[in-house]
């Protein structure tokens, strides 16, 4: 059975590219670089959605530009279902994700990052860099933002995360972590 692959249409003249990473069009209330989405539907949201089915993968085969996006925010989110634990209020959570996805972090290309072989490094160009940098940033904040709207789905800040969330904390998706 295949993985499941990113279904945004990337057109690479037109759409904006660091390096073979593509600035994608965000839903989100935080500033940087990415535009508006023409729909309610993005990546961030089909990153979300196909987080569990993929995470059963070690393989992953690259069909579009689209997919590095994709596999940059499952891992995130793995990253983030790490931090959380069974007995987080909501709060806990919120402050514990916030601090995570504003914190230092290796750009994809550079060296730290865990899959630079599927990654080019962005060219020397200084603004191609902070471009990369604040579109992740951006990427990052509003990702965490809407799995803890998935993971605490139910009413209230004393609430208890969604245990079939917390199930993935020990899978890794193509044996990486960020």
């Amino acid at each position: 059975m295949p993985a499941y692959h990113s279904t945004f249409p990337i057109d690479p003249q037109n759409d904006r590219m660091v390096g073979n990473f593509v600035v994608m069009p965000l839903n989100t209330r935080y500033k940087g670089p990415a535009y508006p989405a023409n729909s309610d539907y993005d990546i961030v949201d089909e990153c979300l959605d196909l987080f569990r089915a993929n995470s059963f993968f070690k393989n992953f085969e690259i069909k579009s530009p689209a997919d590095r996006v994709l596999i940059y925010g499952i891992l995130f989110i793995n990253s983030c279902l790490a931090h959380l634990n069974k007995t987080m209020t909501y709060n806990e959570a919120l402050k514990a994700l916030t601090n995570l996805s504003l914190e230092e972090f290796s750009l994809p290309g550079t060296a730290g990052f865990p899959l630079n072989s599927i990654y080019t490094i962005p060219t020397q160009d200084h603004n191609q860099m902070d471009l990369l940098k604040s579109y992740i940033q951006q990427f990052r904040q509003e990702l965490a933002m809407r799995l803890l709207k998935r993971v605490y789905a139910s009413e209230g800040n004393d609430c208890q995360p969604n245990k079939f969330w917390l199930a993935f904390t020990k899978r890794r998706f193509m044996n990486k972590s960020l």
